[in-house]
């Protein structure tokens, strides 16, 4: 999703990069973080649990915001994104 201008301040506001976490023996395959992640940064993967579910995978994390929807919309608690802080960051 682009923007269809650039803000003022985008040279002196900082990127905001998010990392993801996964809990694989919570995680029963919904599918739910991977429908509704704006940044289409997951993707359900050929890898299972223990019990058996398919489990999501980070196939662009580079890209996530760390906007914690995979976190809200998630029904086990099983995913979860923290933001990452650069060196000199200000944050």
């Amino acid at each position: 999703m682009g923007l269809w201008r650039t803000p003022l301040d985008a040279d002196t506001t900082p990127k905001i990069r998010g990392k993801l976490h996964l809990i694989p023996e919570r995680c029963k395959g919904c599918g739910f973080c991977v429908a509704w992640c704006p940044c289409e940064v997951l993707a359900l993967s050929g890898r299972t649990n223990s019990k058996g579910y398919v489990m999501p995978e980070a196939i662009a994390e580079e890209k996530c915001l760390a906007c914690g929807l995979c976190a809200l919309l998630c029904p086990d608690f099983a995913i979860y994104s923290v933001e990452i802080v650069e060196a000199g960051d200000e944050r």
